[in-house]
């Protein structure tokens, strides 16, 4: 028992909030009532979280004397040896033997969503992530790749591209704020704990999260009323406070609070920022399911 919870914890699950970028077409394309598609959908979303899992194990294993080193990542089950390094092998081709094959059945384009997935992801794992700006990029690539594994799951109708940038725009956002975070959190020990901070610089990333931050609102801004499945009073646009506010709350939260280096705690922490995505969430079903689209 002790050793499927600490493979559980090595799977990272606070990290699956991810993929809920899977569900973004199924939303989006006013399927959310389409059970079948609905059924396809959440099965993808697992998947995406059982070979993300596996992408943990693997970096774990690949870092884990670098993990003794660092003052939390030594805690971790397969750093601290209290999941040993055959058994987490083990467990993780166990999953892909299941997780990738099952992908090709439930579509040919999302298995190779999902394989790239996994293997950008451990390229990034092994090398990418030591590469400055590269970094950032790949981990957006990977937010794309989870729309566009939703998008080939169902048969949609009018699916905006605009989504597919801003989801662009919004993982780089997060991105070079982790960065920063870490940057500043860790100081002169940076570069010892993850060597690609030693490549950036606070000017650097303040500059770069201005730039995608505004991009990122202009960007969504123009789907909100550009789109071809909204309503055509342009109802969608009463959404754009609620992504300003939530965009400008992380930015505080980063340059002010000195949090950020975990996104996925600050998303199951922040009060503020979980009220604000619950009522944007409820606007774009509002706007969604109850208007007809032009």
């Amino acid at each position: 028992m002790n050793m499927i919870k600490a493979l559980i914890q090595t799977m990272r699950p606070r990290q699956w909030t991810k993929n809920a970028f899977v569900l973004a077409a199924l939303v989006f394309d006013r399927q959310l009532t389409n059970v079948p598609a609905a059924l396809r959908t959440l099965l993808g979303f697992v998947l995406f979280c059982l070979i993300s899992g596996v992408v943990y194990i693997f970096n774990d294993i690949t870092d884990a004397e670098a993990d003794r080193h660092h003052p939390q990542k030594r805690l971790r089950p397969i750093a601290s040896g209290k999941l040993p390094i055959p058994i987490a092998r083990a467990a993780a081709f166990a999953l892909i033997i299941v997780a990738l094959p099952l992908a090709f059945y439930l579509s040919l384009g999302f298995g190779v969503i999902l394989s790239s997935y996994f293997l950008l992801n451990l390229a990034y794992s092994r090398w990418l992530k030591h590469i400055p700006i590269l970094d950032v990029l790949i981990i957006a690539a990977g937010f794309v790749l989870r729309v566009a594994g939703g998008v080939s799951l169902i048969q949609v109708e009018r699916f905006s591209p605009w989504l597919y940038v801003v989801t662009t725009l919004l993982a780089l956002y997060i991105g070079f704020g982790k960065r920063r975070a870490e940057l500043t959190e860790l100081a002169d020990q940076a570069n010892t704990h993850r060597r690609v901070l030693d490549g950036y610089t606070l000017p650097f990333l303040d500059q770069s999260i201005t730039i995608v931050s505004s991009s990122t609102i202009i960007a969504y801004s123009l789907y909100t009323f550009s789109a071809p499945n909204l309503p055509s009073n342009h109802l969608m646009m009463l959404t754009i406070p609620f992504v300003l506010y939530g965009i400008l709350r992380y930015l505080y939260l980063v340059q002010v609070e000195g949090s950020g280096g975990s996104p996925e705690d600050l998303l199951l922490t922040d009060r503020p920022l979980q009220i604000t995505i619950a009522l944007w969430g409820i606007a774009v079903l509002v706007v969604f399911y109850a208007f007809p689209a032009k």
